[in-house]
């Protein structure tokens, strides 16, 4: 193949989406030669087909919410359904903003971008539009897909996945969402807010099921409370058309009817048919296998993001990316702390979390070594004032620091910044106690729990 690029680049990225762009970005501010290529938009899944619409789709869901509750407030206000044109438009205005704006980025730090379906070609290369790129290193981050379970096939009529779901071009009267994850619990509660009739099915025990036990029960109780219908402990065992939409049975032989079954059992990684294999790149269930530096078993050969097992958030893939290009560029680097990294479900109420568990706690340092408080934000003027509740649990090993918060309530996910501060600096509870937080806030419930952890709670009890 015609290599009409004369220079070999210091790093050929295949994927443009949060790993590969922010490598892109950090490793041409570091003086890199970068070459950035991408099948479809850059900015991937997370811009285009995830984090951002879904929550564009959420913030909707609040307002329609808010509108219905308006009296609760003292506002006089109608509620007169959902627009789902105008819903699209608002949310395609979001992403178009970020997405011109990234371009911009990309564009101003001089990364050669390539619009094409690119292959790895050799441990060196990638071939892209009849092309061969060259490079010292070459970064594969080519993220995830929405997948399926096995003999479930998604016709994106009546069987669809969250792609489908987030250009839907109405409310569903009824929808079954499979799967009590992130992406089913905030498709779930969008939809709720909507006005469609929703019931969720997890086969594991509980609802965000790698969550700690208590925040799933608390999201339990809150869905119950808003006619979010949900089974778990049982799995799918089938799909069949009905006259006006899909009947789902489960292996428990409980049966579900709705208008459309949303498929939200995870994404899988694209990694099939692109040269991994024959360049010697070492996969496992088609993802692709690193150490804590990113590092394949190839050396010339890294890969970030959705691409390899682990937490598949959009900010680890650009750590995971960032982490690559300061490596390259001879930086010192430490490896992720993956339980460091904060996670939020953005449904109503939103579950927000950083650290570990307590039965991972107990796992770790055993069961005697942990201690937990639970803060009810039902103490916290804000959480009042919006009419919301939940808690705050921390997770302590005893005598020593907080290794785990866990928040349910509505905007917790705002809180999980100075959370990620109290597990990353090994934060003990009177060194969180003694900070003084803006009141009121719900920010102040943090403090608060953590008051209350040192043995002097103000506005709880003892």
């Amino acid at each position: 193949m015609a290599n009409d690029a004369s220079t070999v680049f210091d790093l050929v990225i295949l994927g443009g989406g949060s790993g590969g762009y922010a490598a892109a970005l950090r490793g041409a501010q570091l003086g890199l030669d970068v070459a950035l290529i991408e099948k479809n938009k850059v900015g991937g899944t997370c811009l285009h087909n995830g984090c951002i619409p879904t929550k564009a789709l959420l913030h909707a869901g609040e307002i329609a919410d808010q509108a219905r509750d308006s009296a609760e407030f003292g506002v006089k206000a109608s509620f007169d359904g959902i627009d789902m044109a105008a819903v699209h438009q608002y949310k395609d205005g979001v992403i178009s903003g970020l997405y011109k704006g990234l371009q911009g980025l990309i564009a101003s730090r001089k990364v050669t971008y390539v619009e094409g379906e690119g292959r790895l070609s050799s441990p060196t290369s990638v071939d892209v539009n009849g092309q061969r790129y060259e490079g010292r290193h070459v970064l594969l981050a080519t993220g995830s897909v929405p997948k399926s379970l096995p003999g479930l096939e998604i016709d994106g009529n009546r069987v669809i996945s969250s792609d489908h779901a987030l250009v839907l071009d109405r409310v569903p009267q009824s929808a079954i969402v499979l799967g009590g994850g992130v992406i089913g619990v905030e498709f779930a509660s969008a939809w709720k807010s909507f006005g469609a009739d929703v019931t969720i099915v997890e086969a594991l025990p509980n609802l965000v099921p790698v969550e700690d036990v208590n925040s799933s029960k608390l999201l339990e109780r809150a869905f119950r409370k808003r006619g979010i219908k949900f089974s778990v402990g049982s799995r799918f065992s089938g799909v069949e058309y009905t006259a006006n939409g899909v009947k789902v049975s489960l292996e428990n032989g409980k049966t579900f009817e709705a208008e459309l079954l949303l498929v939200a059992v995870g994404r899988g990684p694209v990694s099939q048919g692109l040269g991994y294999e024959e360049a010697g790149v070492a996969t496992d269930r088609g993802y692709v296998l690193v150490d804590e530096y990113m590092r394949t078993n190839v050396p010339t050969i890294s890969a970030v993001g959705d691409l390899v097992p682990t937490l598949q958030l959009a900010h680890v893939g650009f750590a995971e990316g960032i982490l690559v290009a300061e490596r390259l560029a001879g930086l010192p680097t430490v490896p992720i702390d993956y339980d460091g990294v904060p996670r939020v479900t953005y449904c109503h109420p939103e579950v927000a979390s950083v650290g570990v568990t307590e039965e991972k706690a107990k796992e770790r340092y055993g069961a005697d070594k942990v201690v937990t408080l639970k803060y009810n934000l039902g103490g916290n003027g804000k959480s009042r004032i919006l009419k919301t509740t939940g808690e705050i649990k921390l997770v302590q090993v005893r005598d020593g620091a907080v290794v785990g918060v866990h928040m349910v309530g509505d905007r917790m996910g705002e809180q999980v910044g100075e959370a990620q501060l109290i597990y990353n600096w090994e934060a003990l509870p009177a060194e969180v106690a003694q900070l003084i937080h803006a009141h009121p806030t719900q920010n102040e419930a943090l403090g608060e729990a953590h008051l209350a952890l040192a043995g002097k709670p103000l506005h709880s009890h003892d």
